[in-house]
């Protein structure tokens, strides 16, 4: 017969915004007033080239939007009780949202270059060279501020445990000043070389570079949302704070993340010298693993 016995340790909920949600709001700020100078020099000087990329920071501000909203609902709620594991998961959520809308701008600009290079079209060189530049400018600043590695939270070399929120908005913003120094290049070949296919094709080899981290950043805010087992090094770390305790032996363990750089674990362990569950879970890190529940299993 088995005497069974539940223990959980939990912290303060984990609230992921703090910086990222200071830096996404700054760029924001930097991609809206870029979107109006664009809008307005284009309907001053009749540019439809100025217009065009107004219009194209704008959808790139509504992206950026969802990120500092789901920092916000994140915040807000943070220390609701109605979230059983807190609010982490808005972030991958965001995340995941933006990854989406990136694939979508990346096979909206796909379409258009091969509509370019099929049929070709008039390009004002000077005008088209000279946003691209300031596009450049901005958006490396953006870059420089939002500041995302993929090490903005504790994840331990595993993607899964990035602030996915904030990757988001960094991949919007980088696709961005890459595409505008692709564009540079390939203006440049065009004008002095004639070189016209070269616009267009950089816009083709921009949509696949940008596709492909769309994708990579789906892959893994999907996995936190459907609570995907936490990478091997992470469980590792679990396993051996719980194993670590005498005469006791973990049975059956899942570790998960809840947010960024931080897990929830449920284990069964067989506890043969009846030292209780709350010694069990002493050794975990109530930063990185701030909801616990350990099943002690003693046999009679």
């Amino acid at each position: 017969m088995n005497n069974r016995e539940e223990y959980g340790q939990h912290s303060a909920p984990h609230n992921s915004a703090g910086r990222g949600e200071l830096r996404t709001r700054i760029v924001i700020v930097l991609t809206l007033s870029m979107m109006l100078v664009e809008v307005a020099a284009g309907l001053w000087f009749g540019s439809m080239a100025l217009l065009a990329d107004g219009i194209h920071m704008a959808s790139h501000a509504v992206a950026l939007g969802i990120t500092a909203y789901a920092y916000w609902y994140s915040r807000r709620h943070a220390f609701d009780p109605r979230f059983a594991f807190g609010t982490g998961k808005v972030n991958a959520l965001g995340g995941f949202t933006g990854a989406v809308l990136l694939a979508v701008f990346a096979l909206m600009m796909a379409l258009g270059s091969f509509e370019r290079l099929i049929v070709p079209v008039d390009i004002a060189f000077n005008q088209a060279i000279a946003v691209a530049i300031l596009g450049l400018f901005v958006n490396g600043a953006s870059v420089l501020i939002l500041g995302e590695r993929g090490h903005d939270s504790h994840s331990h070399g595993h993607s899964v445990g990035h602030d996915h929120n904030l990757r988001a908005a960094y991949l919007h913003v980088l696709a961005d000043a890459v595409t505008s120094l692709a564009a540079i290049f390939a203006l440049l070949t065009a004008k002095y070389f004639g070189w016209l296919w070269m616009d267009p094709l950089m816009g083709i080899a921009g949509a696949l570079l940008v596709g492909r981290w769309s994708f990579g950043l789906m892959r893994s805010s999907a996995e936190v949302l459907l609570d995907r087992q936490a990478g091997e090094q992470v469980w590792t770390e679990a396993y051996d704070a719980l194993s670590a305790t005498p005469g006791v032996q973990v049975e059956e363990l899942r570790v998960w993340y809840i947010g960024p750089g931080v897990c929830a674990v449920a284990a069964h362990v067989s506890d043969g010298n009846l030292v209780g569950p709350s010694r069990i879970a002493a050794g975990l890190d109530p930063d990185e693993f701030p909801y616990v529940v350990v099943h002690p299993l003693s046999g009679e």
